[in-house]
C-alpha cells in the first residue's frame, strides 16, 4: 500500500519531482524514492512540502494509512 500520495500531487499540479527537489535543496533520487513510497520524509520536509504544493498534510498521505494508525 503506498503511504503517501506525493506522486499524484505533483501531477495533479503539472509538477515535477525535479522541481519539488530543487524547491527543497535535496537530492532528486530523495524526492524518486518518496514518490514510490520506498522511503518517507521527515516531518519538517513535510510541512515544507505541504506548504509548496498548497495543500494540507493529510491530504499528501493516502486515506487508509492515516485510518490505519
Amino acid at each position: 500500500q503506498d503511504v503517501n500520495r506525493l506522486k499524484l500531487v505533483l501531477v495533479e499540479q503539472k509538477k515535477t519531482s525535479k522541481w519539488l527537489s530543487e524547491e527543497l535543496g535535496v537530492n532528486p533520487s530523495t524526492v524518486s524514492k518518496w514518490c514510490t513510497n520506498s522511503s518517507q520524509p521527515d516531518i519538517e520536509t513535510l510541512a515544507k512540502i505541504s506548504r509548496l504544493l498548497e495543500v494540507s498534510v493529510e491530504d499528501l498521505y493516502n486515506k487508509q494509512f492515516i485510518d490505519s494508525i
